[in-house]
């Protein structure tokens, strides 16, 4: 392995220098494709200048990805999720902030785009950087700290150095919400927010930056034009005209219909008409003169970002639910080209035998998924819901899903009809489930700690017993091969082996962790378990006693854990970020994935060890190529 490769290995997975020197090669992995869009992030979405690259963030990663191709690459670097982003004019930079907690600094990057690697992090604000602004020569960098930071402040980019910074807005004015550079002046500067607009001038010689206040009520985005006037978006669903050169309003619209929960983004076309993106989804092409509208698209929940290219003929559109669209000048019409889980996505599950297809769940909605295709093949949406595990029974004719609301549910894969529902499965929410191999038996726990088993008929179900060990929630079940037998974890440090024919407890393994995982290792001896304690423990079925502890990770918990057909190799994922590949018989890590912006949820190989797929926190699913495929027999 190269310097880069070890460097990262020791820093991003916490392995010490005799963990890399034991192990002969440990090589970073790539993910082959990310399904991610956070619509979280107001104007996360932006187009570089080059028309090649779309840039959006993904938790605590910056993403580019190829137009053409959908190509991604990652730029790492932020220790907590991203809330801005900003682009430059010339296209040399990339500007992002993120969030940190109460007490600490929140860090701005700015990225090299050609080098793609960190020109300069900047740190004053405290707790999140709200919003930032490249001046239009790309000298300077505006930045607007959050609700508890109160502050802008102007830095110069080629000292990497803060000019001055002053209050964002006056004591008496409410929390300001965003910043925008004049189009022509890098000494001109605008700052908006509830209750607020003010104008700001860059007095150099004296290192301050002057503010001109004006009052318009509460402003969600602002734009400029030619810097004669200033366009600013309302929570009340006005856009509003002002001089800014004298600041007062010169006009405002539509006077008709207002757009429904507010306006949230502004983008000015050459031709001086608005693309504007309102909170109920509501995408409209207005006139610049009278506001009114000339094109019109409904979208699914509210825009957050609008992003065009260079000449201004091509457009792209982010929303709430983490889609992505993209639009023509001439036709308007909608082509969505991404799509994602707008929340954390809780499991994941890979079609037995085929590895073609796998499930993805999360709040309101189960997603069926092409493995070498990154599109949305279809959408199961139970509303106000959460589904906290999923899985596929053996023979592919059905998804069985577990619910916060105490059901199971059954669906088939190829149409998404319900095919079976199961009322107060369990009284706390279901939280984990597995079938059995027959696909006559259906294994479930819940928030309660019971486990029970259920018989699948062809007209309904019925419960085969209810077992009453576990005294907190069920994390997960695996279900050994003869369908004899099963093993479920809990919050409550034990893991239980269960006899699912006589309903009895076999054997209890005890540990002082919250268990987020098990597996069996494939000749069924030894199961393999991890949690919040970050020890992955091999134990024996038979009587219980620890065989192997390993350091899984040394900053976080480890939530999910998958191991290979041949039982040679299993991963694991959790708070790290990290997917590791690990040697199951030498005990040590092989490879290491980094990708992901959040915490890890789970994590599944398919079963010809080609791909495997890990989901997280802030509702990316990423493809990564297994790097020990099966061998040919």
């Amino acid at each position: 392995a190269d310097n880069d490769v070890i460097y990262r290995a020791v820093v991003e997975s916490a392995l010490t220098l005799s963990d890399i020197l034991n192990v002969p090669v440990i090589t970073r992995i790539n993910a082959s494709y990310i399904l991610f869009l956070s619509g979280h992030v107001i104007s996360g979405l932006r187009v570089h200048r080059d028309g090649e690259y779309l840039i959006y963030p993904l938790g605590g990663t910056v993403i580019l990805k190829r137009v053409k191709d959908g190509k991604q690459e990652f730029l790492h670097g932020h220790t907590n999720n991203v809330s801005c982003i900003s682009l430059s004019r010339n296209g040399v930079y990339i500007a992002s902030g993120q969030v940190n907690f109460m007490g600490f600094k929140a860090m701005i990057i700015i990225w090299d785009y050609a080098q793609r690697s960190i020109y300069a992090q900047l740190v004053l604000h405290k707790a999140k950087v709200e919003a930032l602004a490249f001046s239009p020569n790309s000298k300077y960098l505006v930045s607007l700290g959050g609700q508890d930071d109160g502050s802008i402040v102007l830095w110069n980019i080629e000292t990497k150095q803060a000019i001055c910074g002053s209050p964002a807005s006056a004591q008496s004015a409410g929390h300001c919400l965003t910043v925008q550079y004049s189009n022509t002046n890098d000494n001109i500067f605008l700052s908006a927010g509830s209750g607020t607009l003010r104008v700001w001038e860059l007095d150099l010689t004296n290192r301050k930056i002057r503010p001109t206040e004006c009052q318009t009520g509460k402003l969600k985005r602002i734009v400029t034009e030619d810097d004669q006037y200033i366009f600013c978006g309302t929570t009340s669903g006005d856009i509003m005209k002002i001089n800014l050169k004298t600041g007062l309003l010169s006009d405002f619209g539509p006077v008709k219909s207002k757009y429904s929960l507010g306006v949230s983004v502004l983008k000015m076309l050459k031709s001086g008409d608005l693309l504007v993106g309102s909170g109920s989804g509501t995408f409209t092409l207005c006139s610049r003169t009278n506001f009114k509208t000339l094109k019109e698209v409904q979208l699914e929940k509210g825009v957050t970002s609008i992003a065009l290219s260079e000449d201004g003929q091509q457009f792209f559109v982010g929303t709430e639910t983490a889609q992505m669209y993209r639009f023509n000048y001439q036709d308007f019409k909608a082509e969505l080209i991404s799509s994602s889980h707008s929340s954390a996505v809780k499991d994941v599950a890979i079609s037995f035998g085929t590895s073609e297809l796998f499930a993805t769940c999360s709040e309101e909605d189960i997603r069926l998924w092409h493995i070498d295709r990154p599109k949305e093949l279809l959408r199961i949406t139970v509303p106000n819901m959460t589904c906290n595990s999923l899985d596929f029974m053996v023979d592919g004719h059905s998804i069985i899903s577990a619910w916060n609301d105490g059901k199971i549910r059954v669906f088939a894969p190829e149409s998404g009809r319900l095919m079976l529902i199961i009322d107060n499965a369990h009284r706390m929410g279901v939280t984990a489930i597995a079938g059995t191999r027959d696909c006559k038996r259906i294994v479930s726990g819940g928030g309660e700690g019971q486990v029970r088993v259920w018989e699948l008929k062809s007209r309904g179900y019925r419960l085969l017993e209810t077992m009453k060990e576990h005294k907190a929630t069920v994390t997960c079940i695996k279900v050994k091969s003869d369908d004899k037998e099963c093993v479920t974890a809990s919050s409550d440090g034990a893991c239980i082996i269960w006899d699912i024919v006589r309903f009895a407890s076999l054997q209890m393994v005890i540990a002082n962790t919250l268990f987020r995982t098990v597996c069996y290792h494939p000749e069924e001896y030894q199961i393999i378990t991890s949690g919040t304690n970050r020890k992955i423990i091999y134990w024996d079925v038979y009587d219980g006693t620890a065989i192997r502890e390993l350091e899984g990770s040394q900053s976080g918990a480890i939530n999910g854990m998958h191991i290979t057909q041949d039982g040679k190799h299993f991963v694991t994922g959790g708070d790290d970020k990290l997917v590791k590949v690990w040697d199951y018989m030498e005990g040590v890590v092989t490879h290491v994935g980094i990708a992901h912006g959040g915490s890890i949820t789970s994590i599944k190989i398919c079963s010809n060890n080609h791909t495997l797929v890990s989901t997280s926190a802030d509702g990316a699913i990423l493809r990564w190529r297994f790097p020990h495929p099966l061998e040919a027999t």
